[in-house]
């Protein structure tokens, strides 16, 4: 049992994205975890990595999720090293409502900072999925496939 209290929102907006129900940007897929690329850019290239299977908090994960999640912010960050080439990348996750958790569903948030540092935490433009896209086409050739 957990003591987090977790946001409301259902039904849960990364499993439809992960099902196809509602269109996104998904730049990666494996069995355990996937990396989407946000329409709300807070840094030089935002991605998210996320469990496949619905788990709402960290708490919720498996083991295997966990290294598999893992190994794809890793790979995330190279990505965003290599092809962006910014000078910071941050890396953050929240769990409950009470640590600003939005979405219900396990996610790590990475993104390469922006000139000056850090990321935007205020409103940005939503970006389309044409534009998501182009942002996960020019980051895939550093996700491979499994084995």
């Amino acid at each position: 049992m957990t003591h987090l209290v977790v946001p409301e929102v259902y039904p849960c907006a990364f499993c439809d994205y992960l099902s196809g129900a509602r269109p996104f940007t998904v730049l990666y897929r494996n069995s355990l975890a996937a990396v989407l690329v946000p329409r709300e850019q807070r840094g030089i290239s935002h991605l998210l990595v996320v469990t496949t299977r619905h788990a709402s908090t960290l708490l919720d994960l498996r083991d295997a999720e966990s290294h598999a999640v893992i190994d794809l912010l890793r790979t995330a960050a190279a990505a965003i090293d290599s092809v962006d080439r910014r000078p910071g990348i941050s890396v953050w996750q929240n769990n409950g409502v009470d640590a600003h958790q939005a979405i219900p569903h396990f996610h790590f948030h990475v993104a390469g900072t922006l000139d000056g540092g850090g990321t935007e935490w205020q409103a940005v433009p939503e970006l389309t999925i044409a534009e998501t896209n182009s942002i996960a086409e020019r980051l895939r050739s550093h996700f491979r496939s499994p084995s």
